[in-house]
Parts: structure tokens; C-alpha cells; sequence
């Protein structure tokens, strides 16, 4: 029995698709696909940019001490919530890691989840990621409001919230290092 090309296309088509839902190559490809289609941060206008109320929140650091985010009053600050089991903070993960790369020392980075530990240094392992990880402290009042995963906040030296990203950002790009570098000087 021969068989056609157009069946043969077709079993191609279909094992393609089902490894984007049973394989560790799907995954990949599915966190590529949202790196290929997540866009730069849009910094807020000036009369959309707005103070923080208050610096007071408790977190805890990747040893699990508990730290006031009050310590960093008067630095660039960005901060990013995230899940390691959401596909797009994965996706957005690697560009953060580029970025805190680019400007750690320089400014604080607050990359905040509310998982457990063990997962959580298994995943940073697993990515080859060494960004600090902040832990949220369930039910601690926070100066902004506290978004789905993954959601970003940047914040310059005088409290004023310059970027608020709900969703997936590509934080790895000339444009945003440009405003930080404004923020930094």
C-alpha cells in the first residue's frame, strides 16, 4: 500500500503539534514562542508615573530571614513577581536574567514568588539562573498592588513607579537599559 504525501504531511502536522504537549522540546518551543512574542516595557507617562505609599513590606530573602523592602529607599528598584510552573515567566525570566547581569550592584532587583524553597533553587538550577529570589510573605501589606505572575514594577530613586508590566516583558533591550541608565545617573 503506498502511501501519500499528503498523509505523510498530515503525520507530521500531528506529531508536531503533540510534542508541544508531551515532550521537554515542546516546552522549549512554547517558552521560545513567548521570548519571540513578548515586547519591550512601556514606561508610564509623567502623569501616569505615582509615589509609593509606603516603603514598609516584609519579605523574605532566598535563606528565608525576613527583610524590610524599606532597605532599599533611595535605589533603582525593580521588582518582578513570577511562578516557576507559569510558562511566560519562565520566557520572561531569561531576559531578566540578562538584565540583572547587565546592572546588578547597580541597582536592587526583587524577584518575588510565594512558592516553597526546594522547588524553587531546583528551577533556578535547572535555568542557570543566580538573580536573588524573594520571598513573599502571604498576607504582608505591600506598597503596590500585588499582580498575577508575571508582573513587573520599576521604581526610581525617588519611589515613583516609572513601569508597571502586567504580563510577559522582553526586559533585555536597548530601550529599557537606556531609561535605566537615565534612572542610574
Amino acid at each position: 500500500m503506498k502511501v501519500s504525501k499528503k498523509t505523510i504531511w498530515n503525520l507530521f502536522i500531528i506529531v508536531f503539534v503533540l510534542s508541544f504537549f508531551v515532550t521537554p522540546i515542546g516546552f522549549q518551543a512554547k517558552v521560545l514562542l513567548n521570548q519571540l512574542f513578548a515586547s519591550e516595557p512601556d514606561v508610564l507617562e509623567p502623569e501616569e508615573a505615582y509615589l509609593i505609599s509606603d516603603f514598609s513590606w516584609k519579605l523574605k530573602n532566598a535563606d528565608g530571614r525576613p527583610f524590610n523592602f524599606r532597605e532599599s529607599k533611595g535605589e533603582v528598584i525593580f521588582v518582578n513577581f513570577w511562578a516557576s510552573w507559569r510558562l511566560p515567566c519562565v520566557a520572561e525570566l531569561r531576559s531578566i536574567q540578562k538584565m540583572y547581569k547587565e546592572y546588578q550592584g547597580r541597582m536592587v532587583f526583587y524577584l518575588v514568588t510565594n512558592e516553597e524553597r526546594e522547588p524553587v533553587v531546583e528551577f533556578m538550577k535547572k535555568n542557570d539562573f543566580n538573580f536573588p529570589v524573594t520571598y513573599l510573605i502571604i498576607g504582608e501589606k505591600a506598597p503596590f498592588d500585588i499582580p498575577e505572575a508575571p508582573a513587573s514594577y520599576l521604581i526610581d530613586r525617588n519611589g515613583v513607579i516609572r513601569i508597571v508590566q502586567s504580563g510577559i516583558a522582553d526586559w533585555d533591550n536597548q530601550n529599557t537599559y537606556q531609561f535605566i541608565n537615565q534612572l542610574l545617573e
